[in-house]
């Protein structure tokens, strides 16, 4: 059982370096077969196989974050450089105030998206997407809830931050109806989202971006027990998801065969579905969550 147990951890749980390297060439083999069109069925089962144990052995190389990301922190903490910032006075509030860090990062965050919905906008605009058009809305909708919880960071009123932090969760749970009714016309149509030229991969790079980030603040914010901050860290992880969502359609639309209608429609449908479930499980959460706080807070006054 023993000698079982360390070659399953040896073929999916690989010690860093072969993780990199199990990572970057699964990735890239898949990538080389849809960039280069490569139509042989045995080699794209191969690079689909390939991608599928790279994202398994990523996904299991994550636990070499945290030391990794330990390490740079106590190097960059001892390097001079940080010392002069940490003397003056917005930079020393920034690396030593955590909730002042979370504000700033939360306004960052707030303003790249904006840059995100003004793309997603002008590209709907110019090529006539109406799907462009629709998303950005959604995305409008979302920005507009983020900004309604930054003003509610300082509040330092638990019970406040509560009823915004379920009022976003409501708020969820209906746009949530609209990406429903999006998904649904992206399959019976078996249309999709379509990025010009060479902005797919930049696209593809902001979708893996944004869901790491937002996977990672998730964890962070647990922390600073703030609903606010809990709120815009599931917006964000709601943005991100949906962006993999219209990647997804991109790719298919981009790099799928002309006879694979049904298998466009079948991971469309089945991505779109994993999105909107998702985001109605954190929707209910935040309204339960929320609403069980808030009777606590009630009971002990």
């Amino acid at each position: 059982m023993g000698t079982f147990r360390k070659l399953l951890k040896g073929v999916f749980c690989p010690p860093p370096l072969r993780t990199a390297v199990t990572a970057v060439l699964g990735f890239g083999l898949v990538l080389a077969v849809a960039v280069f069109k490569i139509e042989t069925p045995a080699v794209r089962y191969v690079s689909y196989l390939a991608s599928a144990y790279a994202l398994v052995v990523t996904c299991a190389g994550l636990r070499y974050v945290k030391p990794a990301m330990g390490f740079l922190k106590s190097r960059v903490a001892a390097h001079p450089l940080t010392e002069k910032v940490r003397s003056t006075r917005l930079g020393g509030k920034y690396l030593t105030d955590s909730r002042f860090r979370a504000g700033v990062s939360l306004y960052l965050g707030l303003f790249i998206n904006l840059l995100y919905i003004v793309m997603k906008l002008v590209t709907g605009i110019v090529y006539r997407s109406t799907w462009f058009i629709a998303l950005s809305v959604y995305y409008i909708l979302l920005a507009v809830m983020r900004f309604l919880l930054a003003r509610r960071l300082n509040a330092r009123d638990k019970a406040a931050e509560l009823r915004r932090y379920r009022l976003c969760g409501i708020m969820l749970l209906f746009m949530n109806q609209a990406l429903t009714g999006i998904v649904v016309f992206m399959v019976r149509q078996n249309r999709g989202f379509a990025y010009p030229g060479l902005l797919i991969y930049a696209m593809a790079a902001y979708s893996f971006y944004a869901v790491t980030v937002s996977v990672i603040n998730i964890v962070k914010t647990r922390r600073h027990d703030s609903p606010v901050l809990s709120a815009a860290r599931a917006i964000n992880l709601v943005a991100a998801l949906v962006s993999i969502l219209s990647l997804t359609t991109a790719m298919l639309s981009r790099f799928g065969g002309g006879d694979g209608a049904a298998f466009n429609r079948t991971m469309t449908g089945a991505v779109g579905g994993g999105v909107c479930t998702i985001v109605i499980g954190m929707a209910v959460y935040m309204i339960w969550r929320a609403g069980k706080s808030l009777k606590r807070i009630e009971k002990e006054l």
